[in-house]
């Protein structure tokens, strides 16, 4: 991970503060959040942690039963 140096206004920098503890969360994570999602990556992560919590909670077994492509598609008309 890299470091990053920024300059902003003391009163900036104070109510940034604020707001991440109203969060529960210090100001560098809030930043990184903020970059990771202006980035992109921080969705994907997230769609994939969700994927990946369906998969735990969901059983998707079919118990080896064959389902054809017509009785899958039947209800999507």
């Amino acid at each position: 991970m890299k470091n990053v140096t920024l300059s902003v206004d003391e009163v900036t920098l104070e109510r940034a503060r604020q707001a991440a503890l109203k969060r529960g969360t210090s100001l560098n994570a809030l930043i990184r959040e903020y970059l990771e999602e202006l980035a992109g990556s921080r969705h994907r992560r997230s769609a994939v942690e969700h994927l990946r919590r369906l998969w735990a909670e969901g059983g998707g077994h079919s118990g080896g039963r064959k389902i054809a492509r017509e009785e899958a598609y039947e209800d999507h008309t």
